[in-house]
This record gives structure tokens, sequence and C-alpha cells, in this order.
């Protein structure tokens, strides 16, 4: 065990309290996790991050006070020390809503994924009211720049570390030639609170219900991004069935109806595709970067899913034509 967490423990006087400490799987940070199990049934969970920190100007904090203004369920943070580089925080246990799905029945599963559909128009809605620049999230967006990075991020690490990909310059700038229009379309959406990287791993079952975490990343987007980020998660499969009664529920929560051939609603799922096939590019670049550099491979277990979706995006739309093209002549699976 890192000699941080026996000071902290010290410092924070819990050490007269702890029964065990238990080290918990990470998350794609390079922070680590630890579970304290106290005498008295209590438990903490601590953030043990590289170095020190500086915990009121933290991303973490400043936006956990506000998902608790809004109000959402996420954690709290119950104790710190910036010189150890340790967060106290709530313990709200082990179970995702990935591996609760295992075993919710169907009934429950769907109230779980309404609820969580809930928790994202919670956020568009209540962040807006409460827009304000003590909060970073409100300064920073997926504009033009970031977009962009993420798809050369996918190039980068799926196609050219992991996949082997042999690309000159002339190809990569076909590939930007072929997303630039989705870059440009998304970008220039109307913007609103989003999470940020919104599925099943990174909500968890406390108590319930659902509770949000891994929400320092919180930034302005499309109203679509969260939504894709669950519907299209690369982590689970959902009925095609389930993603159209859960996109119908988001429209009814937004805008009291949700008619199938209504032009409002068509629109908004040719949207959303486009948000989700972005939004997937970007996690296969994610996997192939803690495959190859972290040597995490975790992650090769997904890459089936969420190739399947960009699949199904790229044929689903002609617009997709050209970059469906570029990409079948290097990732077979999108042939």
């Amino acid at each position: 065990m890192d000699p941080r967490i026996v000071d902290y423990l010290a410092e924070q006087a819990l050490t007269p309290n702890v029964h065990a400490v238990v080290p918990l799987t990470g998350d794609a940070s390079d922070r680590q996790y630890f579970r304290v199990l106290q005498k008295d049934g209590g438990s903490c969970v601590l953030a043990l991050h590289s170095g020190a920190i500086e915990v009121e100007t933290m991303s973490f904090v400043s936006i956990g006070r506000l998902m608790r203004e809004i109000p959402l369920p996420v954690p709290s943070v119950l104790h710190h020390s910036n010189e150890l580089g340790v967060l106290g925080l709530d313990d709200l246990g082990d179970v995702t809503l990935q591996a609760h799905l295992g075993a919710a029945p169907p009934a429950e599963h769907a109230d779980l994924y309404r609820q969580a559909v809930g928790f994202i128009v919670t956020l568009q809605q209540r962040g807006a009211a409460l827009a304000s620049p003590a909060y970073p999230a409100y300064d920073i967006a997926f504009d033009e720049e970031k977009l962009t990075w993420e798809l050369e991020f996918f190039v980068k690490h799926f196609l050219v570390a992991y996949r082997g990909a042999s690309i000159d310059e002339a190809t990569r700038d076909k590939f930007r030639e072929a997303w630039t229009g989705i870059v440009q379309e998304l970008a220039n959406e109307p913007r609103v609170l989003c999470h940020r990287d919104y599925h099943s791993r990174n909500l968890m079952l406390h108590r319930g219900g659902l509770y949000i975490i891994d929400f320092q990343d919180a930034r302005m987007g499309p109203d679509t991004y969260d939504l894709a980020s669950l519907l299209r998660d690369s982590y689970l499969d959902l009925a095609p069935e389930q993603v159209d009664d859960l996109i119908c529920h988001f429209l009814q929560l937004t805008r009291g109806t949700c008619p199938p051939t209504d032009v409002e609603a068509t629109e908004f799922r040719r949207r959303f595709d486009l948000m989700a096939l972005q939004r997937n590019l970007k996690a296969l670049g994610t996997f192939g970067y803690q495959t190859t550099t972290r040597n995490n491979t975790v992650y090769l277990q997904y890459m089936p899913r969420t190739l399947n979706y960009v699949r199904a995006n790229l044929a689903a739309y002609d617009r997709f034509a050209p970059l469906r093209e570029l990409l079948a002549s290097v990732v077979s699976e999108l042939r």
C-alpha cells in the first residue's frame, strides 16, 4: 500500500477505526482507489492522485458542487489532503449500472435507464439555469478544435498504433476532409451542459437509486452528446426498440411529445446518430491508447461492439460514404 495512504489515515484521525484498506479497480486515469473499511461498519473511498493536489481548484470538486446544486446524486468529498494528493469520498459500493443489468429483471432495467435519461434532461435544463463563470464547465466546449482532436486521436491510437495501419499524409488529409462536415455541424449546435462520459460504468447503483461519477470533465456540447454516450454504450448492448423508446422518452421530457413520424423527432434521431458516430470513434481511440500506450488490455473486449455501432451508422446515411470507404480500407470490420 502506498505510504501516503497510511499517512493520510493518520492525518485524518481515521487509523484507530480502520478495519482494512482494500485496493479497487481504477479507471482510465492515473488515479488509484482504495476502500477503507471501518470497524464501526462504515466505509469511505480514497482517491490517490499521482502527486499533490489543490482541492480548491480541482474540477472534480467544483463540478461536484454544481451537480449537487442542480441537484443530481453524486459522491461528496468527505475530507482531503492537498500535500498527500488524496480525496476521501462517499463509498457508493461496487455495483455499476453495467454490472447490475446482468441480474436485473427487464422492468427494473427499463426503469433505471429512464432514470438515467431523466438525469441528462435535468443536467441540461438546470445546468442552463445555473450557468456561472464560477464553474469551469461553462468555459469549455466541444468546439471544432476539440472534436477534430478526438478524431485525430482515433487515427493515431486505434488505426495506426493498435491496428498497425500505414496512413500517409495524403490519406490523413482525406480523413480530415471526410469528417470536416461532421465536426462543423456538431460544433455549431446549440450547447448544453454535458457530463462528457455518461455511460453504464459511470452510473452506480446505490441504496436503490443511481449515482453519477467521473463528472470532472463536464463541458458544454450538443444536447445529443450524453444521450449518445448512454445509448450507444461500448460496454453493453441495448435492444433497438429500447434505444428508440429511450430517445422518445428524452423527447417527451424535453418537449412534451414524441410522435414517431414527427419531422422534428426524425431530425433529432439524425443528429443523435451523427453524435454517436463521432463519440464511438473517439472511444475506439481511447481503447487503442489504453491497450498500446498503457498496456491496459481490459478495453479489448469492448472494441467489437463499438465497431458495430460505427458500421451501422456509416451504412445508414449516404453522407458518410467517403468516410466509410476510407475506414473500410484499413478496418476489415467496417467493410
